[in-house]
């Protein structure tokens, strides 16, 4: 997989792409990153990047020109599944969307700033809008780095052990169940008899009841009827 972020601010990837399981996916060759100075793409000598909205108001705009231009020469070179545009108003980000952004091969993250883009790159180029909650940043880099880490744990052969993806919260609707290590007993506080029982029906039934009982009580929009 390949993954082109697009940034006016390429300095606030340096850490969350640069170390863990999404170092390790890059290092091992099961997804390539690449990340892209907007302003490295400025029709001036200033390297603007952003200007004055139309009509008035408070904030900045990203202008379109440069945008279309990283955007031109990125597809020109390849054929993209996605362009993805972070931003507010986008549709809510949940586990069902990052598993099947997992399975194209080339994705675009524009990563929003100021007061978000020209509402005509949105028209021309985007298809798919993503907000990852009912807040406002001050840019769109965090949530870029949160969907490109959702979707590169889910690239088989990244993690360790196959299933542990398949049994993270959100997927099949639930909220992960409770998990212990040792010790046992922690100041008083034991492990359930049923995880030390080596009864793999019984944990895994036990794991379930767990989900759907933590689901309820903290999550109930996702189970639905």
């Amino acid at each position: 997989m390949r993954i082109d972020i697009i940034t006016a601010v390429p300095s606030l990837f340096e850490g969350p792409l640069s170390a863990s399981i999404v170092k390790r996916a890059m290092d091992k060759g099961f997804v390539e990153i690449v990340i892209h100075d907007l302003r490295d793409y400025s029709t001036n000598n200033y390297r603007q990047i952003d200007d004055y909205q139309f009509g008035g108001g408070a904030g900045m705009v990203m202008m379109a020109e440069p945008i279309s231009k990283c955007i031109d020469k990125l597809q020109y070179q390849r054929k993209y599944d996605e362009i993805i545009y972070v931003t507010p108003d986008g549709k809510t980000y949940n586990q069902q969307c990052a598993n099947m952004l997992s399975l194209d091969e080339n994705l675009i993250i524009l990563a929003g700033h100021y007061k978000g883009v020209d509402q005509r790159i949105r028209d021309i180029y985007v298809t798919k809008e993503i907000s990852v909650g009912d807040f406002v940043l001050s840019g769109g880099e965090m949530p870029a780095a949160i969907i490109a880490d959702s979707i590169i744990r889910l690239i088989p052969g990244v993690l360790g052990d196959e299933t542990s993806a398949l049994s993270d919260s959100f997927q099949d609707n639930l909220l992960a169940p409770p998990v212990y290590t040792r010790p046992s007993d922690f100041r008083g506080n034991k492990v359930p008899d049923v995880l030390m029982s080596g009864d793999h029906n019984k944990i895994e039934n036990w794991r379930y009841d767990e989900a759907i009982k933590r689901t309820a009580e903290r999550r109930p929009d996702l189970l639905g009827d």
